[in-house]
């Protein structure tokens, strides 16, 4: 989890964020909050705030690329907003959780539209979007595949967690399906620097994990 320094400079940004919408600091907070506690609930082993912190490292340094910054940041925010492991349409509800919680708020239509298109695109399930923002937060949300060993290990252990009702066989298969797919992709990165520090690392974390759910050693 971050650090309460950490949270602090996080709402720090949220705060900001929403001020390019002039959205007032006392209107920030509520929605801000609703926010944290999602995403420190106790079943959120990797989707979490230390998720976000990660991903919000990444698009800094994909900054000269971003069209609209405080669109990605929220897309950021709210993109997992809504996770449940046995649901098939989180993306979905995180998205509707945007526009609930940003409308009343004064948040342009025009910006919550274009937040929620980046929030649907985290299901990862279409071919690569054709806006330059939509690609660096796909890049940010799986730039864990990139990690090092350790921290890769530590996420697919948290991922594990966060589906304990699974039991042990059907998780095995049915996390082996979404490795094989990520493998199958031409290229799990979008931006050039992405590409060219986490390609290879990723598929050979992606790679490891899968050999490990194929053996016929023990979890």
């Amino acid at each position: 989890m971050v650090s309460p320094e950490r949270l602090a400079s996080m709402q720090k940004s949220w705060v900001r964020t929403l001020d390019q919408y002039r959205v007032a600091p006392a209107d920030a907070y509520p929605p801000f909050d609703v926010l944290v506690a999602a995403h420190s609930a106790p079943e959120r082993h990797y989707h979490n705030l230390e998720h976000l912190n990660e991903m919000f490292r990444v698009v800094e340094r994909l900054a000269p690329t971003v069209e609209n910054p405080n669109a990605l940041q929220l897309a950021i925010w709210f993109h997992d907003a809504v996770y449940d492991s046995r649901a098939k349409d989180n993306e979905q509800r995180s998205g509707e959780l945007a526009v609930d919680l940003l409308g009343p708020i004064g948040v342009p239509a025009s910006a919550i539209e274009r937040i929620v298109r980046m929030i649907w695109a985290t299901a990862h399930a279409a071919e690569a979007p054709g806006d330059r923002d939509t690609r660096v937060l796909l890049d940010a949300d799986l730039a864990i595949l990139g990690a090092s060993e350790e921290r890769y290990a530590r996420y697919a252990r948290d991922i594990r967690q966060e589906y304990s009702w699974v039991p042990e066989p059907e998780y095995r298969a049915g996390r082996a399906a979404v490795l094989e797919r990520f493998l199958a992709a031409p290229r799990l990165y979008h931006s050039p620097i992405m590409f060219e520090e986490g390609e290879q690392r990723a598929r050979s974390n992606l790679r490891n994990e899968l050999a490990e759910l194929q053996s016929t050693r023990g979890v």
